[in-house]
C-alpha cells in the first residue's frame, strides 16, 4: 500500500498546502521518516540529495508546535546561510497556515534586527550555529522550552569547527527534547555524536543501494591544469545547458575563472563564503531566476541548495572526498529529474576519479569531446574516425615525401649524368618510382661518406673534383664581384683614430686646423 499524506495524520491545512504546491505523494525518505518522528523517536536519517529531506523533518516539527505558547519550541541548525534561508522559507510557507511564526537567525545579518524579531516570540527558529550561539549566550534566545532540535547536513555542522557552539545549544535545550539528524552522507564519526545526544535513535537509510541520484550521468574529462577553463568552455558550448554550476576548491581562483568565462560571453556569477549575506542571497536569486547562466562556487553551495531543474554540474577542481562529491553532484538530478555531472581533472588527479568510482559504486566514465558529442575515447566510431584521419594524413605526407624525393633524386641523377657519370643513369633506368626514397637516402649517405654506392653491377662515385672546382669558381666570382676599397694613407688613418668618438664640433675644428 502506497503512503499518502493523509495516512500520516498530518494537519489538514498542511495537506492542503502540499497539494497546492503539487506535492501529491511523499518521497521514500518522507514516507520512512515522518511516521517515526510523529511517534516521538529520535531519528538519524540518511538519504541522497534532492529527495525531499527538508519536508521530511519540517512537517512533523510543525505538527508538534503549540501555537498557544509564546516560547521557541523548534530550532533547526544548518551549516550555511543559503541552506538556512532555504529551510526558513519552507518552514514559513507550511507554518503560516497553522499560525506558526518562524524566524531566521543567520550570520551576516543585523544582530539588532534579529533581536527585535525575537521579541515577536517565534515558535520556530532556523539558523547557523554561530549566530544562534551568540544570541543564546547573550540571553536573547531562550532554549529551555525547545522540544525539537533538527540538524540538517549534520556531518558538516559537526565538522566545521563549530562543535562547541552546537554542544552548547544542545545542552541548553530541555532533557526530553526530540533530536533529528539528517544528511546525504553519514561518516563513522557521527555514530559517536548520535550515541552521545540521542536516546535509542531510529536509523533510517533510504540510500543503501545508491549514494547519488540514479538519473544522473557521471563523466570526467582529462586535460592539463592550464586548459581547464577552456575545456569547461568547450563543454558548455557542446552541451548547451540552460544553467550550470561550476565548483572550485580555491577561493583565490574565483576571480580568474569569472574573468575568463565572462570574456567568452557567458553571464557569470560567483558564490563563496567570504562574500556578505546580501550579495550571496542576490547571486542565488539571479541564478535561480535564470538571469545568469554560470555560477562559480566553492563548497558553500554544495550543501542542500535546491536549484530547480539544474541540468549540469562541473567540478573544475575534483571534490575533496567522496562525501563532498555526493553533495556537489546532488545539486542536479533532484526529485527524480535527470542531470549531468562532469569532473575536469589533470592526469595527476585521475586517481581521485578511480577512488570515487570505487567508494560510491557509481558509473564514472572517462569521456572526450569529439564532433559535437561526449564520446568514450575507446569507442569504435571514435577510433575508426581518428585512424581514418590519421591514415589520410599519413598517406598525404607519404605522397608528398615521395614526390619530393623523386624530384631530388632526378636532379642528382641529371647532375651526375652531365658530369659523365653514365653508370648512375644506367643503374637507375630500371628503378621504380616507389624505390626513389630509399635510393635517395642511400645515395646521400654514400656521397657524404665519399664512398661509391653499389647499384647492381654499377657503382656511383662521389664527384669530389667537380664539386671542388665548382666551389672554386663560385668563390672567384664572388671575389670579382666585390669592389676593391682604396687604401688610406697613414695620416688619414691617424686622423680617423683621433676623431673616433669625438663630438662633431671637435671633428670640424681639427679639419679646419689641418687645412
Amino acid at each position: 500500500m502506497n503512503a499518502t499524506w493523509e495516512t500520516f495524520g498530518l494537519h489538514p491545512r498542511i495537506v492542503e498546502t502540499l497539494i497546492a504546491n503539487k506535492i501529491e505523494t511523499p518521497t521514500p525518505v518522507q514516507a520512512a521518516t515522518i511516521p517515526v518522528l510523529l511517534a516521538g523517536h529520535d531519528v538519524t536519517a540518511k538519504s541522497q540529495t534532492g529527495t525531499g529531506k527538508t519536508l521530511a523533518y519540517m512537517l512533523p516539527a510543525l505538527q508538534c508546535v503549540d501555537t498557544t505558547s509564546s516560547a521557541v519550541q523548534v530550532i533547526v541548525l544548518a551549516p550555511t546561510q543559503e541552506l538556512a534561508m532555504q529551510i526558513f522559507r519552507v518552514a514559513e510557507a507550511y507554518g503560516e497556515p497553522l499560525g506558526i511564526k518562524t524566524q531566521q537567525l543567520i550570520g551576516g545579518a543585523s544582530t539588532q534586527r534579529q533581536v527585535e524579531k525575537l521579541r515577536l516570540h517565534p515558535h520556530v527558529v532556523v539558523g547557523t550555529p554561530g549566530r544562534m550561539h551568540e544570541l543564546a549566550k547573550s540571553g536573547k534566545l531562550k532554549l529551555h522550552q525547545i522540544r525539537f532540535v533538527i540538524v540538517d547536513e549534520a556531518d558538516q555542522v559537526f565538522s566545521l569547527g563549530s562543535t562547541i557552539e552546537v554542544v552548547t545549544l544542545l545542552r541548553g535545550t530541555a532533557r526530553d527534547r526530540q533530536i533529528a539528524f539528517f544528511s546525504a552522507t553519514r561518516p563513522r564519526e557521527m555514530e559517536e555524536t548520535e550515541a552521545q545526544w540521542m536516546k535509542d535513535p531510529q536509523h533510517i537509510d533510504v540510500s543503501a543501494d545508491q549514494s547519488t541520484a540514479g538519473k544522473v550521468d557521471h563523466y570526467y574529462l582529462i586535460c592539463d591544469k592550464r586548459d581547464k577553463a577552456d575545456t569547461a568552455r568547450r563543454l558548455i558550448r557542446l552541451l548547451k545547458p540552460a544553467a550550470a554550476l561550476l565548483f572550485i576548491n580555491d577561493t583565490d581562483e574565483i576571480a580568474n575563472y569569472e574573468a575568463k568565462f565572462g570574456y567568452e560571453g557567458f553571464t557569470v556569477e560567483t558564490l563563496y563564503g567570504d562574500a556578505d549575506k546580501q550579495k550571496r542571497a542576490a547571486t542565488l536569486a539571479r541564478f535561480r531566476d535564470g538571469r545568469c547562466q554560470l555560477l562559480i562556487a566553492t563548497d558553500v553551495a554544495a550543501r542542500g541548495l535546491d536549484i530547480v531543474a539544474l541540468p549540469l554540474v562541473v567540478h573544475l577542481d575534483p571534490a575533496l572526498d567522496a562525501d563532498h562529491y555526493v553533495h556537489r553532484s546532488g545539486r542536479t538530478g533532484r526529485m527524480g529529474k535527470s542531470g549531468t555531472v562532469v569532473s575536469i581533472v589533470t592526469p595527476q588527479e585521475l586517481f581521485i576519479m578511480n577512488k570515487f568510482k570505487k567508494q560510491l559504486a557509481i558509473d564514472l566514465q572517462e569521456k572526450v569531446m569529439y564532433k559535437g558529442k561526449l564520446v568514450d575515447p575507446g569507442t569504435q566510431s571514435f577510433s575508426r574516425d581518428s585512424e581514418r584521419g590519421s591514415s589520410r594524413r599519413r598517406d598525404e605526407g607519404s605522397a608528398g615525401q615521395s614526390a619530393g624525393g623523386a624530384g631530388r633524386f632526378a636532379a642528382q641523377a641529371m647532375e651526375s649524368a652531365s658530369a659523365g657519370d653514365q653508370g648512375l643513369k644506367a643503374a637507375t633506368s630500371n628503378v621504380t618510382d616507389g624505390q626513389n626514397a630509399s635510393l635517395e637516402s642511400g645515395i646521400k649517405a654514400g656521397f657524404r661518406a665519399g664512398k661509391p654506392l653499389q647499384l647492381g653491377s654499377q657503382s656511383v662515385a662521389r664527384p669530389a673534383a667537380r664539386t671542388s672546382s665548382a666551389s672554386g669558381k663560385q668563390n672567384a666570382q664572388k671575389s670579382a664581384a666585390q669592389p676593391i676599397k682604396p687604401t688610406k694613407s697613414k695620416r688619414e688613418q691617424e686622423k680617423d683614430r683621433k676623431n673616433k668618438g669625438a663630438p662633431k664640433w671637435l671633428k670640424a675644428k681639427r679639419d679646419e686646423e689641418q687645412k
